[in-house]
């Protein structure tokens, strides 16, 4: 196997597990970076999904306790069950759409004008959410979520199927403005992404199978690694932050990213038609 690919595997492992639970759009970066690196074939795009369970692996290991004992307790407690149906309700609407709409969403919407206005109006809302989260929270933990809230963020989350929306920053800042807390949010956010993500990596690879052989195996597994490695410092790292801190950075560096996508765009620097 190329030592350059490896490494250029290794980067885009980096830049996933780093950008793919901030409210930043990992789909964005990664094209960017693929771009740069020349790492923009065919294989790349399957490559870019499936190093997402390296990801969900490291928010797996971060909520362990939760989530294992959740499962223990499903049986025969009903707060266990209400939990786990709430995240089952929230991922249905991606599935759902995601199978009707995802053809014609790469087809249409993958423009840098997309790309572009969706990263700075995400901004701008992240910018609202935070003024108006201020005595609007009437949901502290995911614990008390109803069906109703459960489902309100999972057609939230579908708007992350158009490009540069984000969707961490989708299921985030949509729960905070459903009246989540910010950690409340956060937290779901993190769950949901379990099956979102594991979903749509095992779906890319069966569909895409053909392209794939076992001399990719060594740049997947590379990706795997690094993408768990970076994406479990950034979780720990996000759940510290939002303790005392608000996502308003998080929402200037969205606008300067949007304008960052428009000028490589007219540049002809980078191909964000993916």
């Amino acid at each position: 196997m190329d030592v350059v690919l490896l490494v250029k595997a290794a980067i885009m492992g980096v830049v996933e597990g780093l950008t793919e639970f901030l409210p930043i759009s990992s789909t964005g970066h990664l094209i960017l970076a693929g771009s740069l690196l020349g790492f923009v074939d065919a294989k790349a795009k399957v490559f870019d999904i499936a190093i997402q369970t390296g990801a969900i692996l490291a928010v797996i290991i971060v909520y362990w306790q939760k989530i294992s004992s959740t499962v223990a307790a499903l049986p025969t407690q009903r707060q266990a069950q209400r939990f786990a149906l709430n995240v089952l309700i929230a991922f249905f609407p991606a599935v759902l759409l995601g199978l009707a709409l995802g053809k014609a969403i790469k087809e249409h919407l993958f423009t840098p004008e997309v790309v572009a206005t969706t990263f700075i109006l995400g901004g701008l809302v992240i910018l609202w959410a935070e003024r108006r989260q201020q005595g609007s929270v009437r949901i502290e933990d995911v614990d008390q979520m109803s069906a109703l809230d459960a489902i309100k963020v999972g057609l939230v989350q579908c708007l992350a199927m158009i490009p540069g929306t984000s969707r961490s920053g989708a299921t985030i800042i949509g729960g905070m403005l459903l009246g989540l807390s910010r950690k409340a949010a956060t937290d779901f956010s993190f769950y949901l992404a379990i099956p979102t993500l594991i979903g749509a990596g095992a779906y890319s690879l069966y569909k895409d199978r053909g392209l794939l052989s076992m001399q990719d195996l060594p740049m997947f597994a590379v990706g795997l690694v690094f993408s768990f490695i970076s994406a479990w410092a950034c979780v720990r790292w996000l759940l510290r932050y939002i303790s005392s801190h608000s996502f308003t950075p998080f929402a200037w560096y969205r606008i300067a990213f949007g304008i960052v996508v428009l000028l490589t765009a007219s540049m002809g620097w980078v191909d964000w038609t993916e």
